[in-house]
């Protein structure tokens, strides 16, 4: 009897969440982005001079035309931190990766659903998507809807930047950021991503944090905040998309 009710409240979740989703696609203009940073940092002030050279993966290589455009939305989140790409003059040797797939929605596991094949962490519903080398991932996919007998996956999107001394080649930079919800932009999520994962640089908070960006929801550009009231005379602090939270 519990199971079933269970299973009942279950599918009610779902029949509540589709029309909801429905709803608020017709009206619903921003999105929030959130995502689990990682940042580790021996810079103790902004490189000089301010460049990087960018050092490719064979597998990035050989998949080009994907790859363009997560490097322009890397390079973009750079240049917004202060640092330029300059091959032939620069300070640090950058690395960057991305991945992306689905993986399984938790609120499954509340209500029976956790054993594979149907609804575990199988070939089924977990970690799917391809990659290219240490450190590149791409994952495509495609869907309008849900099914009853079912889980709706979460997006699954990672972006990771290594930055190492140009002369001594050791690391002195690390970061990442991971997001997994129910909405992406792709590529563009990307360039939110690479944003979150440079946030605080170059001296972030060591460790991992929450990132919060409101972005557009059609082009999933950041909306910039509001700035604050500030009395005549005054001058209003710089106001910035990216919240953040320990």
């Amino acid at each position: 009897m519990t199971t079933t009710f269970r299973r009942l409240h279950y599918w009610f979740f779902l029949a509540f969440s589709g029309l909801a989703a429905l709803m608020l696609t017709g009206c619903s203009t921003t999105r929030q982005v959130e995502s689990n940073v990682s940042s580790y940092s021996t810079l103790a002030a902004m490189p000089a001079p301010p460049t990087y050279r960018l050092e490719r993966l064979p597998s990035q290589n050989a998949n080009a035309v994907g790859f363009d455009a997560i490097e322009a939305q890397a390079q973009q989140a750079l240049a917004n931190v202060g640092l330029q790409r300059d091959d032939t003059n620069a300070s640090l040797v950058l690395q960057i990766g991305a991945e992306g797939g689905f993986v399984a929605n938790p609120y499954l596991r509340q209500y029976g659903y956790g054993g594979y094949p149907y609804f575990g962490g199988g070939p089924f519903y977990g970690r799917m998507g391809f990659g290219f080398g240490r450190g590149w991932g791409f994952g495509m996919g495609m869907g309008s809807g849900w099914m009853m007998d079912s889980p709706t996956p979460l997006y699954h999107r990672k972006v990771s930047l290594l930055l190492r001394d140009a002369k001594t080649q050791k690391i002195v930079y690390e970061t990442s950021a991971v997001y997994e919800d129910v909405w992406t932009n792709d590529p563009a999520i990307y360039g939110v991503l690479f944003n979150q994962a440079l946030a605080g640089f170059p001296q972030p908070p060591q460790g991992t944090r929450t990132i919060r960006t409101l972005v557009d929801s059609q082009t999933a550009q950041p909306i910039p905040a509001r700035a604050p009231t500030t009395p005549p005379g005054q001058a209003a602090p710089p106001s910035s998309p990216v919240s953040e939270r320990k």
